[in-house]
């Protein structure tokens, strides 16, 4: 069971669930300050606090699952990838279509007990989320969808707890799709030579490793755009400043050491991305609880 278990957790890369969601937690955090007083309800927040996380998993384990069935035959011909359990036949074919199955239905149910506007966009989220699968295929825009596939968490955790869609949520959304695509983008250049060969339209593959490295660095300069108009929106003070300053000095750091040595790209990709987000988490909270004091 322990290993079946490992296995399962191996398919969908569950460690890199941190990536969407200290983000989802960030608008989670934001829209728990804007509820006045008399919204207030310990038991019923914490409630949709747990929903909200069944929710992230179900999505991601969801999204991750159906990439690797999807992408099982391209993943054999690949030396990076022919030893992922989808591949291998340590999860075979009929358990990764349960697992699917399995995971949309948490997501979906979880959306129907937060509140209705989750529940039917649930079903669209998912079209968004096994679109992304495919687009590679005949697009080189697959970097920036797997962004929007990201960028979605923020929105969600942000109508779990309001039950609408608040402006600074859309810019934090499009700041994580930025990030997202600039890192994929990096990440990316490790198959290079392959993409070609077997035809993808990854972005490296059509232009070349030094435009590739340019429009990850755009991407990244737009995140940081799009978060600081977050912190702008929702009111940020001196907190989320520095969380967001940090921020994007991890993001230079990131762009140099890929650009020194693209032996770097598991170290930015893994390391690097998955502090970040926790960072800018960590001083969003410091930065509503110094709110809380002073108010």
């Amino acid at each position: 069971m322990f290993r079946k278990i490992k296995n399962f957790s191996e398919l969908v890369m569950f460690e890199h669930t941190v990536f969407s969601a200290a983000f989802s937690l960030m608008a989670i955090v934001i829209s728990l300050y804007e509820k006045s007083l008399d919204q207030w309800d310990f038991w019923e927040n914490f409630k949709l606090f747990l929903w909200c996380i069944v929710a992230l998993i179900g999505a991601r384990n969801f999204a991750m699952a159906f990439n690797r069935f999807c992408d099982r035959d391209i993943d054999s011909k690949n030396s990076r990838t022919k030893s992922r359990p989808s591949v291998d036949g340590r999860v075979g074919v009929a358990a990764q279509i349960v697992f699917c199955l399995i995971n949309a239905f948490l997501f979906v149910m979880a959306s129907y007990f937060i509140n209705t506007l989750a529940f039917f966009l649930s079903f669209v989220f998912l079209v968004i989320l096994a679109g992304y699968s495919y687009v590679k295929r005949f697009s080189v825009l697959a970097h920036y969808v797997l962004g929007v596939c990201l960028g979605l968490a923020p929105i969600s955790g942000a109508i779990a707890m309001l039950g609408m869609v608040p402006i600074w949520s859309i810019a934090l959304s499009l700041g994580v799709m930025f990030w997202v695509a600039g890192f994929d983008l990096l990440y990316s250049l490790q198959d290079l030579e392959f993409d070609k060969k077997e035809g993808l339209f990854s972005f490296p593959a059509k232009f070349g490793e030094k435009k590739t490295l340019v429009v990850s660095r755009i991407s990244h300069i737009l995140a940081v755009i799009f978060w600081l108009l977050f912190v702008l929106l929702c009111g940020g003070g001196f907190f989320a400043f520095v969380g967001l300053t940090i921020s994007a000095i991890m993001l230079v750091y990131e762009q140099y050491i890929v650009f020194k040595d693209f032996r770097n790209i598991p170290k930015a990709f893994f390391v690097t991305n998955g502090y970040l987000g926790f960072v800018f988490l960590g001083f969003m909270i410091l930065d509503v609880l110094a709110r809380m004091y002073y108010a």
